[in-house]
């Protein structure tokens, strides 16, 4: 595996859940890390973490719907470590409920941050990776993204638009040192189930398989020292999409056998993603 001692890494939502964890895992691997997101206590005591342990990071507040907060990520990634690597789009956040319960400014919200954040993500680094001719965007996608479930329709919409993203990305770049891979995780414990409940009063649960978020890290920074376009961090959830290809039928009766279900009522939607 290719040492990451000079290798820096821009990650959004990295103020808990996939982002944190890929963050520290990734300065144990001797990258620079530069946090994004909203919550700057969080960020401080990652960023102070990281330190304790050896390693090298700046914390950005900032909101990935915002196009100059992406710009200045990057920008302070270049000013602060004199390069910049990767750059992995992973803020996000869901909601559980049937098209007719969705309510449109809580799709647009998710829309806003899982796709649009991802969007201008990737639009402010590919300046720099251009320029220094390499690079690696990860876009932190969801098992969701390749095959919906059940009562997720617009955070599963939200997911397949940033892998569609990804793929025509790689295509625009395949042959060159700039790699862009789409993350596929399966259910992982993380806040993202607690937001959920807090934000929009829906406690899932659900009947499928279960990952950690230290997981998930290892497998992004093995990704990130091997590049591949798509990274199941499960091993079988791959199968999953290929089943969809082959037996959409079948597969919309296993989704929905296996899917997630709410143990609460719906409360008064409110904005919040990690």
């Amino acid at each position: 595996m290719a040492s990451l001692s000079n290798r820096v890494a821009a990650i959004t939502g990295a103020s808990s859940g996939i982002g944190l964890a890929s963050a520290i895992a990734l300065a144990r691997e001797g990258a620079a890390v530069v946090l994004g997101a909203r919550r700057r206590d969080r960020l401080d005591a990652a960023v102070r973490e990281i330190e304790a342990a050896g390693g090298r990071a700046v914390a950005i507040e900032m909101d990935v719907t915002r196009e100059a907060d992406n710009e200045r990520l990057v920008a302070s990634a270049h000013a602060a470590f004199g390069r910049l690597d990767v750059v992995m789009c992973n803020a996000g956040f869901g909601y559980y409920g049937t098209l007719e319960d969705t309510p449109p400014e809580v799709m647009r919200r998710m829309m806003d941050v899982n796709y649009l954040g991802s969007f201008l993500g990737a639009r402010a680094a590919l300046p720099v990776f251009r320029a220094q001719g390499s690079g690696h965007l990860i876009f932190v996608s969801s098992i969701v993204g390749r095959r919906g479930i059940p009562f997720m329709g617009g955070y599963s919409a939200t997911k397949s638009a940033q892998a569609a993203l990804a793929e025509s990305l790689r295509s625009e770049f395949a042959g060159s040192s700039i790699h862009v891979t789409c993350v596929y995780p399966i259910s992982t414990r993380t806040e993202f189930h607690a937001a959920m409940e807090r934000d929009y009063g829906h406690a899932v649960s659900g009947l499928g398989p279960r990952q950690s978020v230290a997981h998930v890290a290892r497998a992004i920074v093995a990704c990130v020292q091997r590049p591949r376009p798509e990274l199941y961090p499960h091993r079988g959830s791959h199968a999953l999409a290929i089943l969809n290809i082959v037996a959409p039928g079948f597969t919309d009766r296993l989704v929905r056998k296996y899917g997630r279900g709410r143990d609460a009522a719906a409360q008064a939607p409110r904005d919040g993603h990690a």
